[in-house]
């Protein structure tokens, strides 16, 4: 039987639509045998209860943290497995990150007030690692902002489109977040006895022109161990974009380790979903059993 992994998943607890409990559920009904919950700047899907879940359903979970940074102009994410969760420097860190977060939420509410969108603040400063995702969700689903978001776009924008557009750099509602470069989170990851992995090159190379030597130079100054090479991304007109083969081949000429990832955050029947069903990428059974034997080590 076909083994499956996935270990880039969100869940609630960040941007992600499904409980812990219920990404678990979903694995199983996918056949995903093993998977990785990476929320963002938290690790508060894990506990004992979820853990326990897991073994009633057969489903090995390996611990993930999908940490936010920022380097130059670009903002890169960087995947740490298999740590440990009681680290204190590591918690310390991530709270203040998803702190940083709740600031950032205030500062750029009042830029898009300003662009005349109705932002509900209080509500969304519940959520504890609150994204820009979480933002747009709100902006676009609240019908006060239909009229000025058709007026800007002619339509009711996707995620990628309204937040390239309005919030990140260069856009009328960006606002810089306090962040840590991804060579801080590399050290952090390592000094709680993680695996360090870049999360999704592609993207970086589509959104920031960064190129595979950029990324080359970024990966070794950070002395990541690798990168998540099996990966599909979906640019802000909807284009699916696989680049599986280049990068695997690139990993293979620089030594680097790769991973697999869906970066699921909900079933909106574009993006993939858990376990990368249905997209167009072959993994033999030998290379995950050495993926997780490293990954475990």
């Amino acid at each position: 039987m076909e083994k499956i992994i996935d270990l880039h998943i969100h869940t609630n607890c960040s941007d992600g639509a499904m409980s812990p409990k219920e990404v678990i559920d979903e694995a199983v009904n996918n056949g995903v045998s093993v998977i990785s919950i990476a929320d963002h700047d938290t690790i508060d899907a894990y506990n004992d209860e979820l853990f326990d879940y897991a073994e009633t359903k057969n489903v090995k979970i390996i611990p993930a943290v999908e940490i936010s940074t920022k380097t130059g102009k670009c903002g890169f994410h960087v995947l740490g497995y298999n740590f440990d969760m009681k680290n204190e420097n590591l918690l310390k860190q991530l709270s203040a990150l998803r702190n940083a977060r709740h600031d950032y939420l205030y500062n750029v509410s009042e830029k898009l007030n300003e662009l005349g969108y109705v932002v509900n603040v209080s509500q969304l400063d519940q959520i504890e690692a609150v994204t820009k995702a979480h933002i747009y969700s709100d902006v676009v689903t609240n019908p006060k902002n239909e009229k000025v978001l058709l007026e800007n776009f002619g339509h009711i924008p996707d995620k990628g489109e309204f937040i390239e557009s309005i919030m990140n750099e260069g856009c009328p509602a960006y606002v810089k977040k306090a962040t840590i470069t991804p060579v801080e989170a590399a050290k952090l990851i390592r000094s709680a006895g993680g695996k360090v992995i870049l999360a999704h090159p592609v993207a970086y190379k589509y959104e920031d022109n960064f190129m595979p030597d950029d990324t080359l130079a970024l990966v070794r100054e950070m002395q990541a161990d690798g990168i998540e090479a099996n990966y599909v991304y979906v640019d802000k007109d909807n284009n699916k974009i696989n680049e599986t083969d280049f990068w695997m081949k690139f990993a293979k000429e620089n030594n680097l380790k790769t991973t697999i990832g869906s970066d699921f955050h909900n079933k909106d029947g574009l993006n993939p979903i858990i376990g990368l069903l249905g997209e167009n990428i072959t993994i033999i059974e030998d290379y995950i059993d050495n993926l997780l034997n490293w990954l475990l080590s």
